[in-house]
């Protein structure tokens, strides 16, 4: 079947905007998909149905009548954040033409005089505003769609809170249409007569008490609330270099505690998801505070206790157990349900539960370590090393034959 589905990227100046292919396509579309917003741009010579997309959202428009000649209207390129990722998914690349016009985000750096490979992108729309958290480091500089007006005033709140108030902040409304707009300020300014179309660009400032977050792993642990059930930073950071986070992998989090692994390894990567599992009711309300004080919201919670908890979960890429090692089974359903060539890294405190990582061994494989870490603390007029407890951590990578 050759292509019937074409995506056109449509700007703010409309039909006019448009390249010849874009014009064709949609003169001589049957039917033409998009936001009342966007079907209102197109002249009268455009005779195809016009769809509006329904609430809640659904592609049925769009795939109810496929080799039919349909267009899908979308908001600058449809590749970007757009409909076209959701129809790409269901529509073999073949049956599909996409035609985009310059995005937000092209705009907004033409506009502003930015090097677009420089600055990183990111989108509220239909997503918390927690998300930025991650990507704020003074000198940053961010291109953020908005879901609509009341985004500028949300984000410009959500970096005073963090201590990024001195940001520098630019609203752009309405990019390449007639009624473009430029507010320019920082986050301490009020930013609540906004357009709901815009865009806003953000260069980062830190204050000088602002927590520093590096996006190597390792935050302080003064980043975290917690109840003492914390893996301390200097461990956390030995623990997730052998977890060895890779772009778009899925780790589990079992018995969590404050969350702070799953948190780090999903702040390795934009792509990277984790699944927290703890069964203490207040250390979970603990991880839904961390989770978003540092940007990663999508973090998902479990409440229950393992090994039961686990069942029907998505295939982990990696495993980490913090807690409940001794527990019947949590170890051996945690191996059970890793992929081939998955790692699982255990972490031990106490003796029994440091019998059950060798006991494991002995039977699986993997490589024991045993962690001492001293600090420098007073002792009278001198200072001395105090000991933490030692803690022993076993790494194992399931065989690709398991």
């Amino acid at each position: 079947m050759s292509a019937w589905l074409t995506l056109v990227g449509i700007g703010e100046d409309g039909f006019a905007g448009l390249g010849k292919q874009a014009r064709c396509a949609l003169l001589s579309a049957r039917r033409i998909v998009g936001s009342p917003r966007q079907l209102e741009l197109l002249p009268r010579c455009v005779v195809g149905t016009r769809v509006a997309w329904p609430s809640p959202f659904s592609l049925d428009a769009v795939l109810s009548e496929p080799g039919a000649a349909v267009c899908v209207l979308a908001s600058g390129d449809p590749m970007l954040y757009g409909v076209g990722a959701s129809l790409a998914r269901q529509v073999p690349a073949a049956q599909m033409h996409v035609l985009p016009s310059p995005s937000s985000y092209s705009l907004a750096a033409a506009r502003l005089g930015w090097a677009l490979q420089d600055v990183v992108t990111l989108s509220v729309v239909a997503r918390p505003v927690a998300a930025l958290a991650a990507h704020l480091y003074s000198g940053q500089r961010l291109l953020v769609l908005s879901n609509d007006g009341a985004s500028p005033q949300a984000v410009a709140r959500s970096l005073r809170e963090r201590g990024f108030g001195a940001s520098r902040m630019t609203v752009l409304e309405h990019l390449g249409g007639p009624g473009e707009r430029r507010i320019d300020g920082t986050a301490n300014d009020d930013f609540s007569e906004i357009a709901a179309l815009n865009l806003i660009a953000l260069e980062c400032q830190a204050s000088p008490d602002a927590p520093r977050l590096s996006p190597l792993a390792g935050l302080p642990d003064t980043a975290f609330r917690h109840d003492g059930q914390l893996t301390k930073r200097d461990i956390r950071a030995v623990t997730l270099a052998r977890l060895a986070p890779q772009p778009g992998e899925l780790l589990w989090d079992v018995g969590a505690g404050s969350g702070s692994i799953g948190i780090e390894w999903m702040r390795a990567h934009r792509s990277c998801r984790a699944i927290a599992v703890e069964s203490d009711e207040g250390r979970q309300a603990l991880i839904e505070h961390n989770r978003d004080a540092l940007g990663v919201p999508g973090l998902q919670l479990v409440r229950g206790r393992a090994p039961q908890a686990l069942a029907g979960l998505a295939t982990p890429d990696a495993i980490f157990i913090g807690g409940g090692v001794t527990r019947e089974n949590v170890l051996a359903d945690c191996w059970a349900a890793l992929k081939p060539g998955g790692r699982l890294v255990a972490n031990a405190v106490t003796l029994q539960s440091e019998l059950a990582l060798v006991q494991w061994r002995e039977h699986h494989g993997g490589e024991l370590t045993r962690l001492h870490i001293a600090q420098a603390c007073p002792l009278g007029e001198f200072d001395t090393w105090r000991q933490a407890l030692p803690i022993t951590l076993l790494e194992a990578v399931k065989p690709l034959d398991a």
